[in-house]
């Protein structure tokens, strides 16, 4: 699973758009994506999980939460996008004394 996180401005968001943005706000990682955002709904944060395949990679991440961002359908401008791989994380267990 990866876990992408897209930084962007909206361009010209309409009423509607404004809307279903606000609808689709919070910040938990979901393939759907959600939305985190100024007061003024202009710059966005973009959060979303992405399923791994056995041979995927970040760019596959990449452009699997640019086609969840794409899908919301608001005229936007990415900034930067930073992607996580939780295949690495390692939890490490607790000692108890």
């Amino acid at each position: 699973m990866f876990r992408v996180t897209i930084r962007g401005k909206f361009q010209d968001l309409d009423d509607g758009g404004r809307a279903a943005v606000l609808a689709a706000g919070g910040a938990a990682f979901t393939e759907a994506g959600t939305f985190t955002h100024d007061e003024g709904v202009s710059v966005f944060t973009f959060r979303c999980e992405v399923p791994a395949g056995p041979d995927d990679g970040e760019d596959e991440a990449t452009l699997g939460a640019m086609m969840a961002l794409e899908a919301h359908g608001h005229p936007h401008e990415i900034l930067r996008i930073g992607v996580t791989d939780l295949r690495d994380i390692k939890i490490r267990n607790r000692r108890r004394v």
